[in-house]
């Protein structure tokens, strides 16, 4: 039985399956928000992806009481001047999907040249104690938008996110391949000694 236990700040499925294949060999017990109905929603109000991705670890920990991790990130698209950064999870406006954020973005860029369509995922974890100690750690993965979806793996904006030296799309990658080279995989890995600093591993 692990000694410790962990939340992970999310209700997204697709996060959690990412984060906890990450944490392998760590002796932790790995929840997810879902299993604490009790634990309001919190506003993402930070203008960057570090501050948003504290305030939803700290709340996490500070709600249920145990070391909380969190991701913020997105993707940001050069053509679009660095947009959708921080809103990309609600990108196509109120009640955006996952489908509808890719539309609008696949509109926008629709008269932009493949050579153009260079683009970087970025992701900063936050882990914050349940006395709202927190640090960070950023991973970054650079790539090109795709011209129409590819794939069927993974979530948000991965059918149209290209790694070039891999000829793939997010979507088209097994998590573990993805992990590999993906901006949250990279933001874990430099994560991974303040988590065990803070669990005392």
């Amino acid at each position: 039985m692990p000694a410790s236990r962990l939340v992970i700040a999310t209700h997204n499925k697709g996060k959690v399956d990412e984060i906890r294949a990450l944490l392998d060999g760590i002796d932790v017990e790995v929840l997810s928000l879902a299993e604490f109905p009790h634990v309001p929603p919190v506003d993402e109000t930070g203008l960057t992806f570090a501050e948003n991705a504290v305030i939803k670890a700290r709340h996490a920990a500070e709600a249920t009481g145990i070391l909380a991790v969190a991701d913020d990130s997105g993707i940001e698209v050069d053509a679009l001047g660095g947009r959708p950064g921080v809103i990309s999870a609600r990108f196509s406006g109120q009640g955006a999907t996952d489908e509808s954020n890719n539309r609008k973005i696949l509109d926008l860029l629709k008269d932009v040249p493949f050579d153009r369509r260079t683009a970087r995922f970025v992701s900063v974890i936050a882990v914050c104690d349940p006395a709202g100690r927190a640090e960070t750690a950023t991973g970054v993965c650079e790539g090109v938008v795709t011209f129409e979806p590819r794939g069927t793996s993974g979530f948000g904006y991965d059918p149209l996110f290209l790694v070039p030296q891999l000829g793939k799309t997010y979507a088209e990658l097994g998590l573990e391949e993805k992990n590999s080279v993906s901006h949250r995989g990279r933001a874990l890995r430099a994560a991974r000694p303040i988590l065990l600093r803070m669990l005392g591993a």
